[in-house]
């Protein structure tokens, strides 16, 4: 279970730009939950994200992963249980590698390095079994660079390399923005399978609304760093894009926009 406690956050304290967007921000989430976050920009969406890596340190508060407080880890430490696929393909692949070497780099995740060689050609036949899932044919391509890839291609690898040790916690930061419509579908079809046949615990940030409805088995709107709206089950399925939007609109209203 991932769970944040009283979380504040402000940014540009004591400026006239200052905005306190978290004040006793409070989230749980269960083991094996997929969790869509959607809301206006600004609201908190990747904040979240970032506080949970580590990548943005809270101004108070505690962040527990099963069970033990991470709140004083780095990110690099939070990263050996924590795995995140971001916007912009190129940030979770290296161009210049091959997908060889990408995958061997992500399967040493974690591992201190020796003299030993960091490319294991041991592997090469688990690591096509994980490129398999994606029917992609990348798994016929060990040796092209990561770089002569489709960004949809290059995503997809991503997400593979992200849980290729099977992570507890995993982050889609907006990881289908940056794709034609057609790739974008792709990849979340692809994030589901995967994160259903290796039972992954997953947020997912997106403004992609067809997305949230679609995809996962919990919705959370947020607005002004708080959890306006946080649906599961029945109350989930029989909401619609419509639902959602006429929410949003409403907030918008509110805020005089």
């Amino acid at each position: 279970m991932l769970e944040l406690k009283n979380i504040d956050k402000c940014f540009n304290s004591g400026t006239i730009d200052e905005k306190k967007l978290f004040e006793n921000f409070n989230l749980k989430i269960a083991d094996g939950e997929f969790v869509a976050i959607v809301g206006s920009n600004g609201s908190g969406k990747t904040t979240t994200l970032n506080i949970i890596s580590g990548n943005l340190k809270p101004d108070a508060g505690s962040i527990v992963l099963d069970g033990k407080d991470i709140s004083r880890q780095k990110n690099f430490e939070r990263a050996k249980k924590i795995a995140r696929v971001f916007q912009n393909p190129s940030m979770g692949t290296c161009s210049s590698m091959t997908i060889l070497e990408n995958m061997s780099l992500a399967d040493n995740k974690g591992k201190k390095f020796g003299l030993t060689k960091g490319l294991n050609h041991k592997r090469q036949d688990f690591y096509k079994s994980q490129l398999e899932l994606l029917g992609m044919g990348l798994e016929n391509r060990m040796n092209s660079l990561a770089g002569s890839l489709s960004g949809g291609q290059r995503q997809a690898l991503a997400l593979i390399m992200a849980t290729l040790q099977t992570p507890t916690l995993l982050l889609l930061d907006e990881h289908t923005a940056a794709l034609d419509p057609k790739s974008s579908d792709i990849v979340m079809m692809l994030t589901d399978k995967v994160v259903k046949e290796k039972g992954i615990t997953t947020l997912m940030v997106t403004h992609n609304l067809r997305h949230a409805v679609a995809y996962g088995t919990r919705t959370i709107m947020m607005h002004e760093g708080k959890a306006i709206l946080d649906i599961t089950g029945e109350e989930r399925k029989n909401k619609t894009i419509d639902d959602y939007l006429k929410t949003f609109n409403e907030i918008s209203v509110e805020c005089g926009n």
